[in-house]
């Protein structure tokens, strides 16, 4: 069984963004980039199914900018076999949006017949959590969200998600699409003699017109700008004196 992951370039998570000054986006001159941590947490799962005698060959997929070949060889010497970057933008700024990345992945699933695919659940710079659930819109698969728990049952997996009252067991049949959380494993570090193979394994290169997918933007972001600073805090003597000031600030 093939197991194909999608993952995206993104400021590293350690890094904090700055806000350009006109205000039209994030500054990613001279930014470390790296994998998203979901994305991150997906690659594990992947590679930790074929360890267990699961999955035959293990696939990372990156759509954007041509560097996001690092990201790859990230995936690659994590213990992925190969990878299939798809250039479809020349420039860092450029977002590619979840509909046109699902249009491509879904053309992948197509060409590659994977037995699942396993999606971060969403990337750390926008936030959207969509295209996991567009590609098995557009795939026509069964999907489960959020996993934070993953295990293969014959033609089935069965995943464990939490949601508001606790956790959630479901089951799919495969093909199917799962979106990792952050509780699903713990990523490991791709050793130095594993970085070195990563650069001999195959990674083959692709654009949006070899699948037939137009990426041009549907949306347009008017205007990016830095949270609002907290104010100071203030110190008071007593309880007495803090419920008091609770009170006049008609908190309490």
């Amino acid at each position: 069984m093939k197991v194909l992951v999608p993952v995206k370039r993104v400021i590293d998570y350690n890094v904090k963004v700055r806000v350009k000054a006109d205000g039209s986006g994030v500054d990613l001159a001279n930014v470390k980039m790296s994998m998203n941590p979901f994305d991150e947490i997906a690659v594990e799962e992947a590679i930790r199914l074929k360890e267990a005698g699961k999955a035959d060959e293990v696939i990372v997929v990156s759509i954007g900018v041509k560097q996001a070949q690092e990201t790859l060889r990230t995936g690659l010497a994590m213990g992925a076999d190969r990878a299939i970057l798809v250039v479809a933008a020349e420039d860092v700024h450029e977002d590619i949006e979840p509909l046109a990345v699902a249009k491509i992945l879904a053309k992948i699933v197509e060409e590659e017949q994977p037995g699942l695919v396993i999606c971060g659940k969403q990337a750390i710079d926008n936030d959207l959590n969509a295209t996991g659930q567009m590609l098995a819109a557009l795939a026509g698969l069964a999907q489960a969200t959020n996993a934070n728990a993953l295990e293969l049952d014959g033609d089935s997996a069965v995943v464990a998600r939490e949601v508001d009252g606790g956790l959630q067991t479901i089951k799919v049949g495969l093909p199917a699409i799962v979106t990792t959380d952050l509780r699903l494993n713990e990523p490991r570090y791709a050793s130095l003699p594993n970085i070195m193979k990563a650069k001999k394994k195959p990674l083959e290169e692709k654009t949006p017109g070899d699948y037939g997918v137009d990426v041009s933007p549907r949306l347009e972001i008017v205007g990016t700008a830095e949270p609002a600073a907290r104010k100071a805090g203030e110190m008071v003597g007593s309880v007495d004196e803090l419920i008091a000031k609770l009170k006049d600030a008609g908190a309490v």
